[in-house]
């Protein structure tokens, strides 16, 4: 009997769980095709001169136990200092378990194969100054806005909660309905336009659905009252808005190691990955996928592979094109449509931040820059994240990220101009001095986010075709055309794998995934 094969378009999160749970639950090979040179998509992590880069920030967080327990049996947890104990308590659900901390291989000083449990500190930077992220009415907060400004945001938000906004159409009315108009001005609309390019009243209002799920202004206070009253220094912290999670876990040396370490075990167990190697057509007979075309993008070769799945985590767009003729007109208009926008991280190794003063450092792991007057949208301080990111302990390796279109001003400067671009920016607004810049590197990663506007409102249309192809699974964040995080487009993968392994030939459970009132965080 033939061997049965499955095709895996992209070596990302998605990709790397479906050959993982292929190999574990069923007979079928998988073989994957990666486009770029390292495995974890996204996820990867990008070693410049032994400091490590995340890109976009990869926190290991997830309301899912299957994702945690996943993630816990490639890299077990570190020891921790517990006396006369050998274990960690998890609270999760109301209830507890426990997880074997003192173990072989989780000491991060004696291994590299470790997950940290690491704190979480997220601030907002605005007028020169910090604030809480999520943002909350607290002593810093009045003291940086001034009364007259928080009472203004204070009666707006009243008088959305007796008159809100209905029906919902867009990323604007979903934030007024939440935070009130003056707050929604002071931080979301402009940084928001800073991020997708398009002001908030052009993008649907799943995207904040998805992102801020069930956070409010009135969550937000009650979630610091809460705290002020009692700590919970879980990592499943069940209960807790995503957005307003303390703790969690980080592989030693960046999310590419989780990744990188799949890969491994999906190497040893028989599957097979080529990297530098595209998928640029799909051959179809009725209703499934029977091969795919592979370009070998260092020698130009192209060659022919049979499928008897197919997983695509692909860019939608760059899927239908695979198909060649006979897609039909209104398919590959809307697939045309899509609209994805594009990230640059400048990786800046330092002396000491300025803003810190004599500190050298701060402790957040992301800071979101909403200064109108710079286009840098987030630092992060790979530093805090894990320690051991950073090659030498004395100087300080930041990450500045941008978002913009392949193509625009920014995206089509140099590599040299756009890290003098970004020194010159955060030179400005007193996070460093120059003078204390040693070294940096850019980053290009396209189709970072898949967008919320252009014809994302036909979505379907794209999504009835494919699905007629029983033998082939969108899974993952441009898979499937949308903002999932890590935790979500590993557990369309696990889906996938498991209604092959089942028989079960609906896909409904995997496009659900993301879209119930249970939200998975990991980034």
């Amino acid at each position: 009997m033939a061997e049965k094969l499955a095709i895996i378009i992209g070596a990302g999160p998605a990709g790397l769980t479906a050959a993982y749970e292929l190999l574990d639950k069923t007979d079928i090979k998988p073989i994957i095709y990666e486009s770029g040179e390292l495995p974890g998509g996204l996820a990867k992590t990008v070693n410049y001169k032994g400091n490590r880069i995340d890109i976009g920030g990869h926190r290991f967080f997830s309301k899912s136990d299957r994702v945690m327990d996943w993630w816990l049996n490639i890299l077990p947890l570190q020891r921790q200092n517990i006396e006369g104990d050998s274990t960690v308590e998890i609270s999760y659900r109301n209830s507890s378990r426990t997880i074997a901390a003192i173990s072989e291989g989780s000491d991060p000083e004696e291994t590299d194969r470790v997950m940290l449990v690491r704190n979480r500190l997220s601030r907002i930077f605005y007028g020169r100054k910090f604030y809480d992220y999520p943002i909350s009415l607290n002593a810093t907060t009045i003291r940086n806005l001034g009364v007259w400004r928080v009472i203004r945001i204070g009666l707006s938000y009243l008088k959305v909660r007796f008159f809100p906004i209905r029906p919902e159409q867009s990323l604007e009315d979903f934030f007024i309905n939440r935070f009130g108009l003056e707050l929604y001005h002071t931080f979301f609309k402009d940084y928001t336009r800073k991020v997708w390019g398009v002001p908030c009243n052009q993008i649907k209002p799943e995207w904040g659905a998805q992102r801020v799920k069930g956070l409010s202004l009135r969550g937000a206070l009650f979630q610091a009252i809460k705290n002020a009253v009692s700590r919970d220094g879980s990592i499943r912290q069940k209960d807790v808005e995503t957005s307003l999670i303390q703790r969690f876990l980080y592989p030693k040396y960046g999310p590419g190691q989780m990744w990188e370490e799949v890969a491994r075990i999906v190497a040893d167990r028989g599957g097979e990955i080529h990297y530098r190697h595209r998928v640029v057509g799909l051959t179809r007979d009725a209703e499934r996928i029977v091969q795919i075309e592979v370009r070998n993008d260092l020698t130009g070769e192209t060659t022919n592979q049979p499928a008897d799945h197919v997983f695509s985590t692909m860019p939608i767009k760059d899927l239908i094109e695979c198909f060649g003729d006979g897609v039909p007109p209104e398919v590959a208009e809307v697939a045309r449509g899509l609209v994805y926008r594009d990230f640059i991280t400048v990786g800046i190794l330092l002396k000491k931040l300025k803003i810190a003063g004599e500190q050298r450092t701060v402790q957040d792991n992301w800071i979101y820059v909403q200064e109108p007057d710079v286009r840098v949208g987030r630092l992060q301080v790979f530093n805090n994240w894990s320690p051991y990111m950073v090659s030498d302990p004395r100087h300080i390796w930041i990450g500045c990220e941008y978002f913009c279109n392949v193509g625009d001003d920014l995206w089509s400067k140099s590599d040299g101009e756009i890290a003098q671009f970004a020194i010159e920016e955060l030179d400005r607004i007193g996070f460093i001095d120059t003078k204390d810049v040693l070294d940096s590197v850019v980053l290009r990663e396209p189709k970072t986010y898949p967008a919320y506007f252009g014809s994302y409102d036909s979505l379907d249309t794209v999504r009835e075709f494919v699905n007629r192809f029983e033998n082939l699974f969108l899974i993952g964040r441009n898979g499937m055309h949308h903002y999932n995080n890590q935790d979500h487009s590993m557990l369309t993968a696990m889906i996938a794998v498991e209604n092959i392994a089942n028989g079960v030939k609906t896909k409904d459970n995997i496009w659900s995934v993301n879209t119930e009132d249970e939200y998975h965080e990991s980034k």
